[in-house]
């Protein structure tokens, strides 16, 4: 069956071709009584307008790039989903990729949104090496290209992209003063990649947090994880065999703390009374978790409305300011008193 043509419309109403059109395209100069039976027509004919041709005529597609990541991590869904709401209650539609933290699976996304000719890209952009930098050849031709794009949630320290981010200096100063005010003296830290931008972040945060509070910041106190659920459990087991067991630790994000939770768990380790937890990203299988997980949070629904406005006024050709938001700590049952001795939790009795 041949498909439907604006002739079709136009005949079916009782208009010419290019009455019919102008209805179709929003022009107001038509009258209600062509416009009611033209869209009548259109809408019996399951009539629907060419999208490509009309973004040829007008250069603009209305619609945006999001690329997240990691799909997996409940972070970065619940920011998907609050920057593709944003976007659509705006009159865009959002094509959504996924890095996998991988830097050419997000080049590949890139090159194939230049080509669909999309308005404008959010990006979580993934460097290539351990400074948080080194952007890919591909993100520097989308910044070149004139293409409107906004980072979220990390930066490129060699790519100057408008960007919206959370700071985590305050949340975590909050967090490691609870736990000394419970008498914890050593506090561990599971952290990100070093080529992310959050992960150094929340690192020098932690570093500060631990010399504001008169606190060691040794280094056998860091362990360097990927974000992922399987990295969380290799920091979890690191923690276990630490010579000189830390009675606390903070995890950088929930996928690395769900991971922690489950060797922890297979090794009778009580959080609460044995340690305590704090971990960045406030989702449902941490405040679920017997006891809840205190947690260091980010309002992605401010963070995702702030990319789309951001990335809007980009289209608009208006400056964009860079954006950071505030994080949030919420102290819950797993932040308890320290151990008295770590001996406690090593089964043995020690003066």
């Amino acid at each position: 069956m041949d498909a439907v043509t604006i002739k079709d419309v136009a005949k079916a109403a009782g208009v010419s071709p290019a009455t019919a059109s102008r209805v179709l395209s929003g022009n107001p100069a038509t009258s209600p009584e062509s416009r009611s039976r033209v869209k009548a027509a259109a809408q019996r004919l399951n009539f629907l307008p060419n999208a490509q041709a009309r973004s040829l005529r007008s250069t603009k597609t209305d619609t945006i790039a999001l690329l997240i990541s990691d799909v997996r991590n409940p972070y970065f869904s619940d920011l998907a989903h609050a920057v593709e709401q944003q976007a659509r209650a705006a009159g865009l539609m959002t094509f959504m990729g996924n890095a996998n933290e991988d830097a050419a699976q997000q080049d590949d996304f890139l090159a194939t949104m230049l080509s669909r000719r999309v308005d404008g890209m959010i990006v979580v952009p993934q460097g290539l090496s351990e400074q948080a930098g080194n952007a890919s050849e591909m993100l520097r031709r989308v910044a070149q290209s004139g293409i409107p794009m906004i980072f979220v949630d990390r930066t490129l320290a060699d790519l100057p992209v408008p960007h919206v981010i959370a700071e985590s200096h305050t949340a975590l100063a909050q967090a490691v003063g609870a736990l000394k005010s419970h008498g914890h003296e050593r506090i561990a830290f599971i952290g990100g990649p070093e080529h992310a931008s959050t992960a150094l972040e929340r690192h020098d945060a932690f570093d500060a947090a631990l010399r504001c509070h008169g606190l060691s910041t040794s280094a056998d106190l860091h362990f360097a994880g990927d974000f992922r659920p399987a990295s969380g459990a290799e920091g979890a087991r690191w923690f276990l065999a630490n010579e000189h067991r830390p009675t606390a630790v903070i995890i950088a994000d929930a996928p690395m703390a769900i991971g922690a939770l489950r060797v922890w768990r297979d090794a009778g380790m009580r959080i609460g009374p044995d340690f305590s937890v704090v971990s960045f990203d406030e989702v449902d299988a941490l405040l679920m978790h017997e006891p809840p997980i205190s947690t260091i949070s980010h309002d992605l629904q401010a963070m995702g409305a702030a990319a789309v406005r951001a990335l809007r006024s980009a289209m608009d050709k208006e400056e964009v300011e860079p954006v950071e938001l505030t994080s949030t700590f919420t102290q819950r049952p797993s932040v308890a008193a320290a151990p008295q001795r770590e001996s406690n939790m090593e089964g043995t009795t020690q003066a």
